[in-house]
């Protein structure tokens, strides 16, 4: 059965592959984005999936922009969380600007995007929350104490609303990638990724963003409402946890 899901961050990268997925099984995929306007136009010139543009850390954008796809789609059944930045630095030299950047647009944004359809998923009984957390927010990075924090903040959002969703058909649950061939990943020096990044994948690769997408598909399906509350570890081995 086909239903209406919105990706946000998802017209590149991991997020871009999430879409495609999801309309590819049958549902009514939008996407959402924040500034690249001329890679959304390409994508959705592309794929047919609409792209619409807001900014995922400001609750009102997200308010009015989830308000506009609903009126325009239809009610959504189905949320990846999936937007998401960077702003690397080592501690001692991180500012407050990249810190609140980060939690902004990596922690808040769950809240900001997912409160909004929350009701609506309730009274419908039905949803899927997707939220796409990282390997960082399981064991930390070096140069990385905003995103590992947020990531892990993902997590923590997961676990908690999966219990307030259940009862209500809603399932809530984290995919944490390890390193997967996005641009931001193709674009480290091959040297580095070769020396420094392959030895410590087991599989010996990087991940695919196909490999993430699909299972979003398996977890907003029908058939995984007994799914809620977890933590997928898609990392080639690199670090293994325990949810």
């Amino acid at each position: 059965m086909g239903r209406i899901a919105l990706v946000s961050g998802g017209t590149r990268g991991i997020g871009a592959a999430i879409s495609v997925a999801l309309h590819k099984a049958g549902h009514t995929v939008v996407a959402n984005y924040a500034g690249n306007d001329e890679a959304a136009k390409a994508f959705s010139e592309k794929t047919g999936i609409k792209a619409y543009k807001w900014d995922v850390s400001n609750y009102d954008a997200c308010v009015a922009g989830l308000a506009k796809v609903e009126s325009e789609v239809g009610p959504i059944d189905i949320l990846v969380n999936n937007a998401g930045i960077t702003r690397d630095g080592m501690f001692h030299k991180m500012t407050v600007e990249q810190w609140n950047a980060v939690i902004n647009t990596n922690l808040n944004s769950l809240f900001n995007m997912t409160r909004p359809v929350w009701e609506g998923m309730r009274a419908r009984k039905f949803g899927r929350v997707v939220c796409i957390s990282s390997i960082n927010g399981q064991k930390g990075q070096m140069g990385q104490a905003n995103y590992s924090a947020a990531k892990a903040g993902d997590i923590g959002f997961v676990k908690a609303l999966a219990q307030e969703g259940a009862r209500a058909g809603i399932t809530v649950n984290a995919i944490c990638p390890g390193y997967i061939a996005t641009e931001m990943v193709k674009a480290i020096d091959p040297a580095v990724v070769e020396k420094s990044i392959l030895p410590l994948i087991p599989v010996g690769r990087l991940g695919e963003p196909e490999e993430i997408a699909r299972a979003v598909v398996f977890l907003a399906a029908e058939e995984a409402s007994f799914v809620t509350g977890s933590v997928m570890t898609i990392n080639g081995g690199q670090y293994l946890a325990n949810g």
